[in-house]
């Protein structure tokens, strides 16, 4: 149904446009960059991308709330969250090396814009300023990620530590 498309792109380009990512592009940007790439939706606890995976494709989360989980001695401990707005899915997908997390939706109903690895190929050639930006956008989310779990590291060694610097 090529009218529902259309109105699903105009939704993903309003949400986008409420991005950081889209501060600085045209909406006609906006628009050629969503040709690169696709809506996917998932339901709570489904996979999006697990241990061990190259990553093939790069996610925006548009709707909802994504977890990222490592396993230790067979039980999955949560490492962080990504929200409405954020990139996941960069390490693996820029350095080809398999994925360390697994990421699951953790919302009832998960929206993500998929861009797959020859999309992104593409769009390097065709818009790099485009991909630049996305590149960008994967650097401030592996950010946001890392700032997260160094408080968090930071806060354990507080309590085990009473502060004690060593």
């Amino acid at each position: 149904m090529p009218h529902q498309r259309s109105t699903e792109k105009f939704e993903l380009n309003d949400v986008l446009c409420q991005n950081k990512f889209c501060e600085s592009l045209t909406i006609r940007e906006v628009n050629t960059f969503l040709e690169f790439t696709e809506a996917v939706s998932y339901k709570k606890g489904d996979i999006i991308a697990n241990i061990g995976e190259i990553g093939d494709a790069l996610f925006f989360v548009i709707e909802g709330v994504t977890g990222l989980f490592h396993e230790n001695q067979g039980k999955e401990v949560e490492i962080g969250e990504l929200e409405a707005g954020e990139l996941m899915g960069s390490m693996s997908f820029f350095d080809d090396k398999p994925r360390s997390a697994r990421i699951r939706a953790m919302s009832a109903d998960t929206k993500l814009l998929r861009i797959s690895k020859v999309m992104y190929n593409r769009l390097r050639v065709e818009h790099p300023y485009i991909a630049v930006l996305l590149l960008e956008q994967a650097i401030m989310s592996l950010d946001h990620l890392f700032r997260g779990v160094s408080i968090d590291i930071a806060s354990f060694n507080q309590y085990m530590y009473g502060g004690v610097m060593r």
